[in-house]
């Protein structure tokens, strides 16, 4: 699974944007010490709810709110966050995530390859004014080239899982 490819640890907790119906979030409830999932639509929070009880599963906390409005000072420092917010809406959550007080320590999006390259300086391509900010306090790599398949429905643009860990973390592991 994808969550492998992070440093995501038992002890940590994980802030899931965009949880939908709790695939990704039943995945990391069993690698992490607590997952916040935020979820904005009222029936989709429901359905998500109803999917972890089935499974037993208790340390997930289901946030039902839009993340750009969401407090990140609710969480504990060097909080994580693994996702696959909607593509449309990943410059403001890449914004939201290095602008604030309390940045995650490390942070794995999946996205469309095309903005995912402009987050990561090289002279192969375009650098981002974004990603220029975004390496003034992460290090910035694609971690996994995802194929069609692992979509369903299948995505029309090619995505990537992005990593970015935060420079003073890098050795901590």
């Amino acid at each position: 699974m994808l969550i492998g490819h992070s440093n995501i640890k038992k002890r940590d907790t994980v802030l899931e944007i965009g949880a939908g119906s709790g695939v990704i979030t039943s995945a990391l409830s069993k690698r992490c010490a607590k997952v916040v999932a935020i979820e904005p639509d009222a029936k989709t929070a429901t359905l998500l709810r109803n999917n972890l009880a089935q499974r037993g599963i208790e340390n997930v906390e289901v946030a039902e709110e839009d993340f750009l409005d969401y407090d990140l000072s609710r969480l504990p420092a060097g909080y994580k966050v693994f996702a696959n917010p909607p593509f449309h809406l990943s410059s403001k959550i890449v914004h939201k995530l290095i602008e604030d007080e309390n940045k995650p320590a490390s942070f794995y999006l999946i996205l469309q390859k095309q903005f995912a390259l402009k987050l990561i300086a090289t002279d192969r391509h375009y650098t981002s004014q974004l990603g220029y900010e975004l390496l003034k306090t992460y290090s910035t790599k694609i971690r996994y080239p995802m194929k069609p398949t692992d979509f369903t429905p299948p995505p029309a643009v090619p995505c990537v899982l992005f990593e970015a860990k935060e420079i003073s973390t890098l050795t901590l592991g």
